[in-house]
C-alpha cells in the first residue's frame, strides 16, 4: 500500500474512532419518480449543518434500485452528494466522510468499489448480503479484494431484510484485512452483536471502529462496556451509521456526545447514564413507527421519507417502486411518535434554515 493511502487510512480511522454520526442518505423523487435535484442537495446540506461527520451514499436508504440499468442512478447519485457536500462545507469546514454502500457479487462490487473510488469517496460500506451461500473463506477473499481498491468498512446486515448470519469466526478473520476501518454493527440481535465484538477483541485490533446500526438497540451500544482482551480496557462503539439518522439528525449528533462522555468518563452529569437509556428507549419507539418491523419493515424507505415530507425536504414519500408505501396503520404510528417525541426531531432547525437548503 502506499505511503499516501496509509495516510489516508490513518486520518480516516482517527476520524471515526472519535466517534461521528452518519446518516443514511436518502432519495429525493419527483412525482414522476425522477430525481429531484435540488431536494437531494438540500439533504446533504441539512446533514452538514446539523454536524454529521459522515454520510453514507448508496445504501438501503438510498434505494438499491438506483443500480438497475433503466433507472441508471447509481453514479449521479454518488455524484451529486460528495459535490454537494464538498461545495456547501467549502473551504472554511471539512466536509463529512463520504462512505458509498458496495453491494452484489464480485464483478459487481469491484466495479462500484472503483466508481466510489475514482469519485473520492472515503470508504465502502461493503454488504455481502448478495453472497448467501458462500463460506467463510469465500466471503473473505471477496472483502479482500474490495479492501484492496480502498478502505472497507463491514456490515453486519440483518437477515429479515437480506442480511445473512456471519459468525465470530468470519469476524475474527475479517479483522485482519488490513484496509478494514470499520464495522456497522447491524444484525438486530445481540447475541450476533456479541459476536462481532468477540471477533474484534480476539483480534487485539484497536483502530478498527465498531459503529451500531442496531436501531433498537442505539443508546445501548453506545454506552456499554463491551469485553475486549484487556480486561482493562473495555471495547466501545464510537459512534452509528443509521437509517435513523436520517431524521432528526442535530439531534443524534446531540445524543451522541452525550453517549461519548459517559463512555469516555468524561464530565458527564450524575445519572446520565440512566437518562441515556431511558432515552433509548424513545429512540427504539420513534425507530418502530419509522421502519416498520410489525410488517418486516416493508414501510421503513416510506417511513423516513413521511418524516422529511412533512418538514418540507421533501415534496412526497414516493420510491422508485411504485408499490413502496407506507404499511397498514403505520401513518397513524408516526403521528403518536412524532407528537409524543417532539424533542428527537429537528423541525425548529428545519424551519430556520430550509429554504437556504433549498437554493
Amino acid at each position: 500500500m502506499a505511503v499516501s493511502d496509509r495516510t489516508q487510512d490513518l486520518d480516516l480511522r482517527r476520524a471515526l474512532l472519535r466517534g461521528l454520526v452518519i446518516p443514511a442518505h436518502p432519495l429525493a423523487l419527483t412525482e414522476r419518480r425522477v430525481l429531484d435535484e435540488r431536494r437531494q442537495v438540500a439533504l446533504t446540506r441539512y446533514y452538514c449543518d446539523a454536524g454529521a461527520g459522515g454520510l453514507a451514499v448508496a445504501v438501503h436508504t438510498t434505494q438499491f434500485e438506483i443500480r438497475k440499468p433503466d433507472v441508471g442512478l447509481l453514479q449521479p447519485v454518488l455524484e451529486l452528494a460528495i459535490r454537494a457536500a464538498g461545495d456547501w462545507c467549502g473551504p472554511h469546514r471539512p466536509r463529512p466522510l463520504m462512505v458509498a454502500g458496495v453491494v452484489g457479487g464480485h464483478a459487481q462490487a469491484i466495479q462500484e468499489a472503483e466508481l466510489a473510488a475514482r469519485l473520492g469517496y472515503d470508504a465502502a460500506l461493503l454488504s455481502l448480503a448478495a453472497l448467501k451461500d458462500a463460506d467463510n473463506a469465500a466471503l473473505l477473499e471477496h472483502c479482500r479484494a474490495v479492501a484492496g481498491v480502498f478502505p472497507v468498512i463491514g456490515f453486519y446486515l440483518q437477515p429479515a431484510v437480506g442480511g445473512r448470519v456471519l459468525d465470530a469466526a468470519f469476524w475474527r478473520a475479517f479483522v485482519d484485512i488490513e484496509r478494514v476501518v470499520a464495522i456497522k454493527v447491524a444484525p438486530f440481535n445481540r447475541y450476533r452483536t456479541l459476536d462481532v465484538v468477540r471477533g474484534v477483541a480476539e483480534s487485539g485490533r484497536t483502530d478498527v471502529a465498531l459503529y451500531t446500526g442496531n436501531d433498537d438497540a442505539i443508546v445501548a451500544d453506545l454506552v456499554t462496556a463491551f469485553p475486549s482482551a484487556d480486561p482493562g480496557k473495555a471495547l466501545r462503539f464510537r459512534g452509528g451509521l443509521l437509517g435513523q439518522w436520517a431524521v432528526g439528525t442535530k439531534r443524534a449528533v446531540e445524543l451522541l456526545q452525550r453517549c461519548l462522555a459517559v463512555a469516555d468518563g468524561g464530565a458527564a452529569p450524575a445519572g446520565e447514564d440512566q437518562r441515556l437509556l431511558a432515552l433509548g428507549a424513545e429512540l427504539t419507539d420513534l425507530n418502530a413507527a419509522l421502519f416498520d418491523p410489525a410488517h418486516d419493515f416493508a414501510g421503513c424507505i416510506p417511513g423516513i421519507h413521511e418524516v422529511l415530507r412533512r418538514q418540507g425536504l421533501l415534496a412526497g414519500r414516493w420510491c422508485l417502486d411504485p408499490h413502496e408505501e407506507l404499511s397498514p396503520g403505520q401513518m397513524e404510528e408516526i403521528d403518536r411518535v412524532l407528537a409524543r417525541y417532539p424533542h428527537l426531531m429537528d423541525d425548529g432547525f428545519i424551519a430556520e434554515h430550509r429554504d437556504e437548503w433549498m437554493r
